[in-house]
């Protein structure tokens, strides 16, 4: 079960409102989405958890960049939710590495179909994933992300996926008002 909501961080406080993620397709339709919920360019933190499996924090500030930060990149990699918090850029990959091969490269003669691979070469994991494309089972993501809010990078780094959002809020001062939108 996912749970998903905005904190927008007002003059008056912290204001939640939970968020349907159905329609955001990547990173940016998410920080347009959290952008929406705070007209006055201020903080935006969009939580999302899966239930006793990975939690996430996206960090918006008016027009800056999303600061990511996901508990079990492993764990959100099988999530539609988690992938479009695990960007190239956050995994350290290369985007101009895609597995995109330049066809006009290549030296085809037509028999490639029928060619049977060399075992020996082979780099994929059981799954199918070469061990370039694996998903670290840690943390990914700017961990001082809440560093001024009140959470440090080791409170972060020891939060469990079954309460961790629960205990940002408190940290933030917002348990109150997230509760109500859970």
């Amino acid at each position: 079960m996912y749970f998903a909501a905005l904190l927008a961080r007002t003059e008056d406080g912290w204001e939640a409102s939970d968020t349907e993620l159905d329609d955001v397709e990547s990173l940016s339709d998410l920080a347009e989405l959290a952008r929406e919920a705070s007209p006055e360019d201020d903080t935006v933190l969009v939580l999302i958890e899966q239930e006793d499996a990975w939690f996430g924090v996206v960090r918006i500030d008016g027009e800056d960049d999303p600061r990511i930060y996901v508990s079990d990149a492993a764990a959100a990699a099988r999530s539609s939710y988690g992938e479009i918090l695990l960007t190239d850029e956050l995994l350290g990959r290369d985007p101009d590495d895609d597995d995109v091969v330049d066809l006009d490269s290549l030296d085809l003669d037509g028999t490639e179909d029928g060619d049977p691979q060399n075992e020996d070469e082979e780099d994929d994991d059981e799954d199918g994933t070469s061990s370039a494309e694996a998903v670290p089972h840690s943390p990914v993501g700017d961990r001082q992300i809440l560093d001024d809010l009140g959470v440090g990078e080791k409170e972060l780094l020891l939060l469990d996926a079954d309460d961790a959002l629960s205990s940002i809020a408190e940290a933030l001062g917002a348990s109150e008002v997230l509760e109500t939108v859970r």
